[in-house]
């Protein structure tokens, strides 16, 4: 049963060291350690804060970036309904100047073909007019081979000329 009870010297030496350990330690490693520990502490605290704040810097980074993003889709929004709208402007332009030189082709030919037309009408009436000449003129020789024939053609004309 000795082994089951101690001693109550062994209990006494027990008691001294544990208190001798307890003092050295709380002397020498006690501060130290909660030295250490509050250093630590701080640490994680300070990496908490860090972390926090590193959080709140993202958050307001990616709103900043959604705003810059919405900011450039107006952007590109903008530039293709102008760009849209410069390419129907250009596009009817270039109809309207399509339809005036038409235009102006259609009318430059109409003025062609009437110059054309006046022409062979003037060459026309000058033919017919030689032809009216030379047939009138070998009608007259016939009629007027002789001089009877010529004086009565002379008088009526001197009829024709008084009366008017």
């Amino acid at each position: 049963m000795e082994l089951l009870t101690p001693g109550i010297g062994l209990i006494f030496w027990q008691t001294v060291i544990f208190i001798i350990v307890f003092i050295v330690l709380l002397t020498f490693a006690w501060r130290p350690i909660a030295d250490a520990l509050k250093a630590r502490e701080g640490f994680i605290n300070d990496a908490l804060k860090s972390a926090e704040l590193a959080k709140e810097e993202m958050a307001q980074l990616k709103e900043d970036n959604e705003l810059l993003l919405e900011d450039a889709r107006k952007e590109r929004d903008h530039i293709l309904k102008e760009a849209l709208a410069a390419a129907n402007r250009i596009k009817e332009e270039a109809k309207a100047d399509t339809s005036k030189i038409a235009e102006k082709m259609v009318a430059d030919a109409r003025a062609s073909i009437e110059n054309e037309k006046k022409a062979a009408l003037a060459e026309v009436q000058n033919l017919v007019a030689e032809i009216s000449l030379s047939v009138a003129e070998k009608v007259l020789r016939k009629n007027l081979s002789g001089d009877k024939a010529q004086k009565a053609l002379v008088d009526e004309y001197i009829k024709d000329l008084k009366v008017n």
